[in-house]
Parts: structure tokens; sequence; C-alpha cells
């Protein structure tokens, strides 16, 4: 029985040599079905689950599609477009390694960044953008870059742009490629503001369906555990300290920081992460998260829409989210490329019946269970600890070191349980549109307001305990002060000639 290899599907050998050498000999199933019509110059229709490879299946195909092309300033040959910054580096970092083995440029063209420097870029000649939608129209609009000539989009994450209310610029933003150039598309859904486009700028596409919309739910346990106000501090905490990357979602920016500041000060290595941070401070804490440095990340629904890290074994909504289709994007964080992992949502006895029919919308049958501190379910389902108590601080800033997995996302080494460090590759709000990470009108992971530390003096307060006024002059500067005497002016000795 042969087995289906990256030649056998028409990927050239520079880069079946770099897939190698990254220990990549055997293609995923998106990519051993999306590969040959994509490198035909067909337009692909493809739906399937985050984590399947899909950044490897559509950039594969461009890069092979476009090597050997001359790069020309300001008119990129091929253009993907992505929801958030995250993801957008996750992309970028993903293919840079194959890029530079054909010899193509990728650049990345995100918010958060300064316009110069992509600038610049874009005037050196690139074949390849990552972008997402905002900053890509702010610099076309500005006339920086000139989309007409591009051969080739992808657009990822096609329904995650949709929700987040991208798509008038998405569309704004085809119409300015070649006319009936080709498209790619990937999307975990197919309908509304997606079939639209799909109907408006896509030509008899070759449609793959890899998964049902709900195929990775079926590879998660999920649990509703049911918590007393008074012990969710507690419980959170305990399950903080277990062993594997966790990520904890929150509503509402101000909820993020509390809760990551009482892991923190319970001695758990916890991340924040939403789009009121910025956009270095965000890429410090992914990056961090990834390699295991902080294995809590506490994030709003950006992380959702823009995180692909492999390893993560648990996500905890802390507040529950709004619709069936948050949870599921919060859910897919978890049990990617087969892996298993486990779901668990945190509700007040009153929040039971709201947070039952949300997961029965979503098609999930959670346990559902009352439990306090240190419950032996709690443990067997989380893996929950008891926190050291001792406050953690974040080590000296460091560059972790970026490399790309199979599927096409960066991947950070680890050993803590659950890391990964394989050939690897994300707030983010987005330019205009993170409702997100806006605030909600309430916060259910609530807390005493802390203690307010005393306020630093003002700079006339704090002069004058220094130099208190035993010590100072009757003109106000500390006694011992001498301005500078200016020296007296002599007439110069005029000069005489011999």
């Amino acid at each position: 029985m042969s087995t289906v290899s990256f030649s056998s599907l028409g990927v050239p050998a520079s880069l079946v040599g770099a897939l190698s050498r990254a220990g990549i000999n055997e293609p995923f199933a998106i990519q051993t079905a999306t590969l040959p019509d994509a490198i035909s110059g067909r337009d692909v229709l493809a739906r399937a689950q985050t984590g399947s490879g899909k950044t490897l299946a559509f950039g594969l195909a461009m890069l092979t599609r476009l090597s050997g092309r001359r790069a020309t300033p300001q008119q990129p040959d091929g253009l993907i477009l992505v929801p958030t910054r995250e993801l957008a580096m996750q992309v970028s970092d993903g293919l840079a390694p194959l890029a530079d083995a054909c010899g193509l440029r990728i650049r990345l063209i995100v918010g958060g960044m300064p316009y110069a420097k992509q600038i610049q870029a874009l005037d050196r000649g690139v074949h390849i953008l990552v972008a997402t939608p905002g900053r890509l129209k702010d610099l076309v609009d500005r006339r920086a870059v000139d989309l007409s000539e591009v051969a080739i989009t992808v657009l990822d994450e096609a329904d995650q742009m949709a929700d987040m209310g991208f798509m008038p610029i998405v569309r704004e933003l085809l119409d300015q490629t070649r006319p009936r150039s080709q498209r790619l598309l990937f999307s975990a859904t197919l309908d509304g503001d997606v079939d639209a486009l799909i109907r408006a700028y896509m030509k008899d596409p070759v449609r793959h369906s890899l998964a049902p919309a709900q195929a990775s739910v079926e590879t998660m346990d999920h649990h509703v555990l049911i918590v007393h106000p008074g012990d969710r501090e507690e419980v959170t905490a305990q399950i903080g300290a277990r062993d594997g990357r966790t990520i904890f979602f929150v509503r509402t920016q101000a909820g993020v920081d509390r809760l990551a500041d009482q892991l923190t000060s319970k001695g758990i290595a916890a991340g924040a992460l939403h789009g009121g941070k910025t956009q270095a401070v965000r890429t410090r804490t992914l990056a961090a998260f990834r390699d295991g440095l902080t294995p809590a990340l506490v994030a709003t629904d950006v992380a959702a829409r823009g995180i692909h890290v492999d390893g993560i074994s648990l996500v905890v909504h802390v507040d529950a989210p709004n619709d069936a289709k948050d949870y599921l994007h919060r859910a897919g964080r978890t049990a990617r490329a087969g892996e298993s992992g486990t779901v668990v949502t945190l509700a007040s006895p009153k929040q039971q019946r709201q947070v039952s029919a949300l997961t029965g919308r979503a098609g999930v049958q959670p346990t559902v269970k009352r439990i306090r501190p240190g419950d032996e379910h709690l443990i067997e389902v989380t893996g929950a600890r008891e926190p050291s108590g001792i406050a953690w601080y974040p080590p000296k800033e460091r560059s972790p070191k970026r490399e790309f997995n199979r599927t096409g996302r960066t991947a950070g080494g680890s050993s803590r349980p659950g890391g990964s460090s394989r050939f690897g590759g994300g707030q983010s709000r987005p330019e205009r549109f993170d409702r997100a990470d806006r605030p909600a009108r309430s916060d259910s992971f609530a807390r005493p307001p802390r203690a307010e530390s005393p306020a630093r003096p003002a700079r006339a307060e704090r002069r004058a305990e220094a130099f208190p006024a035993t010590t100072r002059r009757d003109d106000g500067r500390p006694a011992g002060f001498q301005a500078k005497r200016a020296k007296p002016r002599t007439k110069p000795t005029p000069r005489t000639s011999n």
C-alpha cells in the first residue's frame, strides 16, 4: 500500500526538502485533499476544524504556484487575509522558512506595528502578504500597496472575519485583486456572509469538507461545575495550579486582569491577554504561553479567535460565553489535530439552567456536578492542585525561539506536560472591529475591590519631603544650594604685532 507524499501531491522538491528537514514527511488529511486542486489553479473551498493543518494546506499551494517569480515593489503576488493579529503572526512565522526555501519574500501587515517598516518592506518588493483586513486597507488607502497583481488570495478563518464585522472590508480588498484570480477559502462554517462571499467571488470552487462543523466537540470531555460564588476564586486557583497548558476565558478586559492578578498572587504562572494590551505585550504573553513559561493564560474571547497553540489540555469558561458559537470557538483551543481535551464551565447555582441551555445549543451533553474546593471530582476532571501561595512574578524578558510544526502554526518547546516543540510556526483586537474585547455590562467573576494603594505624592510634596523647611532657604531652594556665579568679564589684552 503506497503512502501519499507531498511530492505526489505536486509540491516541488525544494519545499519537500524543507519539510523533511523539519521531520514532516506525511501530509495531513486537509493537505492531501486540497493541495492537488489548489496547485492546479482551481478555486478551493475547504471546511476543516482548527488544528487540522490548514496553514500548510494553503501555504504550500501558494508557494508552489508563485515559485520563481520576481518581487515587484508595492505589488504582491499572493495575499493571505486572517481575522486577528496573533493568527497573522502565526501564519507568517509558519510559512517564512518555507518561503525562504523557494526564494520568496513573505511579509506581515497588521495593526499595532509601525507603518514605516511595513511600507519600506512593500517598497522593496514582496511576493506574499499575510495581513489583517483593517491595516491592509489603511495601506491601500495610503497608496503604499497595489493589489491589482495579486494572483492568489487566501481567506483563512472566513467565518471569524464575518463574525467580527470585516466582510465589507474583505469585499473591498477582493475587488482590487486581479479579476477571476485564484481564491482559496478556509472556514469552519459556510453559511450567512461566508456563503454570500463564496457566490460573489469564487468561480466553480472545489469543495472539501473533512469534518462536520462540530466534529472537534466529540474529542473533548465537557463538564459543568456548579460552584458557590464564595468558592469561585479558590476553585479557579486550584485549577490554575494544575500541570499542563490551560486557558481561562473571562468576558471583560477588567475581569482578565483581575483573575490574572489573583492567580499570580497565589503562585501560579499566568499571563493576561486582551485587546487593551499593546501589541508588544500581547506578543510576549502569547510567546510565554506557547513556550510553557506561563502555562496558564487568562483571555477574552479574542483569544478564541486568534490563538492556535498545540498542547492545550484544558479550557475553562470562567464566565459563560454569550452563545453556542462562542462556546465552540473557545472549546476549539483544545483537542487539536486529533488530540483529546477537556472543557469546563464554571457556573453558580442560579446560572445552571442558563448554561444547560447554552451547551444544548452547542450540541454538547456535559456532565454536571456541584463541587467545592479540593473536591475529588474537581481533581479528577481538571487535575486541580493546591497552589503554593507564594506570589509569582514573570521572569526577565527573553526572545523565544520560533519553529513551525506540521500544521504550519508556531510551537515552542516546554518541559511541562502538554508542551510541544516541533516545526512550527494570534487581541488581539482587530484594528476596528474587536467587539469581543469590549467590556460587558456585568462580570460574573466578581470580587471585592482591592484596597487602593496610597496615592503618589505630588511633585511639590515629594520635594518638600526631600528638603524639609528647616533646611530650606528663604528663596525656596535647599540649603547649600549655590547658583553658578557669572564670571566677571575681563577686557581682552590687545595683540601687538612684531
